[in-house]
C-alpha cells in the first residue's frame, strides 16, 4: 500500500491516480495524514473498484507525515560513512532530534543559510502507533512505512556548538520527506532498500540500507527502552558515504544546485537551493 499527501489531504496512491481517503471511508479515516497512518491497517481491506481517482501532482505533495509529535534522526548508522568519517562505532545509536519546523514536502525550495550546508540522504520509518520496550520480533509490527528524506545539515552550526546537532539540522526546509510512503510489504527485501543521490547530475551517494550499523528493529528497539514513540513520528535512520563533508576539500551546497535522491519504489525528492539574500 502506497500513500500520499496530496493538497493536505490523506490519499491511497494505486496504478491510476490517487483516492481521497476520508471520502472512501465517509469521513472514518482521515482527512490528515496521522490519522491514514494509525489506520494503516483497517486501508488495506478497503474496495477502491468504485472510488473516484484524481491525478497527483508533485507540486500538491506535502510531507507523508505533516504532524508528527517527534522527528528523530540517527546519525553515523553506516559502515562506509563511518569509515570515510574515520569515527568509531558508537555502542548505542547515536540519535539526535530535528524540530518540526525544519519540515517539508518532497519538491521545496530551500533557503541556505551559509557557505557550510551538507546532504545526507536516508531512510525515514513512519510509525503507526503508541510504542513502548519493543523487541526484535516486534519492532517491525509498529512501522506504518517507509519514505526517503533528506536530513540537510548546517555543519558550521552543528560543530560550533559542539557537535550538538539538532539545531544545525532544523533550518526550515531542512527535513524534507516523500513523495509517498510504502508500506514494509511492497518491498524487494525491507532490509535492502536502494538509496542513491545526485547533485546537478553528478552522483554522490549509492548505497542500500543493508548497509546500515543498526537495522530498523535494532533502532525501534533501542529508541522505545527510553522514550515512547507516537502514530506519525518519523524517523532518519542515518546516511551512506558521500555526504559533501567527506570529500577534501568538502563539496557543500551552493546557491542553484539541484539535489536529486530516489529510494526503491518509493520515488524521488528533488530539492532546489537558493542564497539568503
Amino acid at each position: 500500500m502506497r500513500l500520499a499527501n496530496l493538497r493536505g489531504r490523506a490519499h491511497l496512491v494505486v496504478d491510476d491516480g490517487a483516492v481521497d481517503i476520508a471520502d472512501l471511508t465517509d469521513g472514518r479515516i482521515g482527512p490528515d495524514m496521522t490519522s491514514a497512518i494509525a489506520h494503516i491497517d483497517a486501508l488495506a481491506g478497503l474496495d477502491l473498484g468504485g472510488a473516484d481517482r484524481v491525478a497527483i501532482n508533485q507540486d500538491e505533495l506535502g510531507p507523508v507525515s505533516d504532524e508528527p509529535r517527534q522527528i528523530i534522526a540517527i546519525g553515523i548508522n553506516y559502515h562506509d560513512h563511518a569509515a570515510e568519517m574515520g569515527l568509531d562505532l558508537a555502542k548505542v545509536p547515536a540519535t539526535f532530534v530535528k524540530f518540526r519546523s525544519a519540515l517539508t514536502g518532497p519538491h521545496p525550495v530551500v533557503v541556505l543559510p551559509n557557505e557550510h550546508c551538507d546532504y545526507e540522504t536516508e531512510m525515514v520509518v513512519v510509525i503507526k502507533e503508541h510504542a513502548q520496550h519493543l523487541t526484535a520480533d516486534t519492532a517491525w509490527d509498529v512501522v506504518a512505512g517507509l519514505t526517503l528524506g533528506q536530513d540537510l545539515s548546517d555543519r558550521y552550526t552543528q560543530m560550533e556548538a559542539g557537535r550538538q546537532f539538532s539545531l544545525g539540522k532544523s533550518h526550515r526546509g531542512f527535513a524534507p520527506v516523500g513523495p509517498i510512503m510504502v508500506t514494509p510489504d511492497e518491498f524487494r527485501d525491507r532490509n535492502d532498500i536502494r538509496l542513491q543521490c545526485s547533485i546537478n547530475g553528478e552522483l554522490r551517494q549509492d548505497a542500500t540500507t543493508a548497509q546500515m550499523i543498526y537495522s530498523v528493529a535494532d533502532i525501534l528497539v533501542a529508541l522505545t527502552g527510553i522514550i515512547d514513540l507516537y502514530p506519525g513520528d518519523l524517523i532518519y535512520t542515518g546516511c551512506p558515504k558521500g555526504a559533501g563533508q567527506s570529500f577534501d576539500p568538502p563539496r557543500f551546497l551552493a546557491p542553484g544546485d539541484e539535489l536529486e535522491c530516489s529510494m526503491e519504489s518509493v520515488g524521488d525528492i528533488t530539492i532546489r537551493f537558493v542564497g539568503a539574500n
